[in-house]
């Protein structure tokens, strides 16, 4: 009996990785969102694609928006959306991520492997462009393998290098180079990370924090 309500959690954790995932492959379809096979859902993902934008999705990433979905918390939905004809968002192979929003007036590129924690944000612009405080919008390029610590932000013309950690409730408002560990409000860097180091084992939860 005392491992019931681990075995109850995981069969239902897979029943709605199995309804969530059938069900996002239908908006993906109704959206014209470009997504590759063995992507995984749990909740219900949002998709808004502007028309003549577009939205590319690799293969074998992971979305969960559910509360539940990641122990650490999920306080929104994942959020994948275009808001301009120009736009263009391109998810690498393998990604994850929990309650992420990525929203493009310009481009956001996000290399393979990219974990992306609880609650965050990715964009391209400073929004309400009728604004005159607002300035143009600016691609986001994330390279390959980067981690993005929950709460994080990572704001518009930010360019991040391929194996770097960026600690939890970062906002991201430059440039931050490969293989370092970076945080703050702005975040800047810390650390470099010895890549001689044995890779950490990575499981199923890619963006799990």
């Amino acid at each position: 009996m005392e491992r019931l309500p681990h075995y109850a959690y995981v069969a239902s954790r897979r029943a709605r990785f199995f309804w969530s995932t059938w069900q996002a492959y239908l908006r993906c379809r109704w959206w014209g969102v470009e997504i590759g096979r063995g992507c995984r859902f749990h909740g219900k993902a949002f998709f808004r694609r502007h028309p003549a934008s577009r939205i590319v999705i690799g293969e074998s990433c992971t979305f969960l928006s559910s509360p539940n979905a990641n122990l650490i918390g999920v306080n929104r939905p994942c959020m994948i959306s275009t808001m301009s004809r120009e736009a263009r968002v391109s998810l690498g192979y393998g990604c994850g991520f929990s309650g992420t929003v990525v929203a493009a007036f310009k481009e956001i590129v996000l290399g393979n492997g990219v974990i992306c924690g609880a609650n965050t944000l990715i964009t391209d612009s400073d929004w309400h462009p009728e604004d005159p405080r607002s300035g143009p919008a600016s691609a986001v390029v994330i390279g390959e393998n980067v981690w993005l610590g929950v709460g994080s932000a990572v704001l518009k013309g930010v360019r991040i290098g391929e194996n770097t950690l960026i600690g939890a409730g970062s906002i991201v408002t430059g440039d931050i180079p490969a293989n370092v560990v970076a945080a703050g409000n702005p975040c800047k860097v810390i650390r470099s990370i010895d890549r001689k180091k044995p890779e950490p084992l990575v499981t199923e939860g890619r963006g799990l924090a």
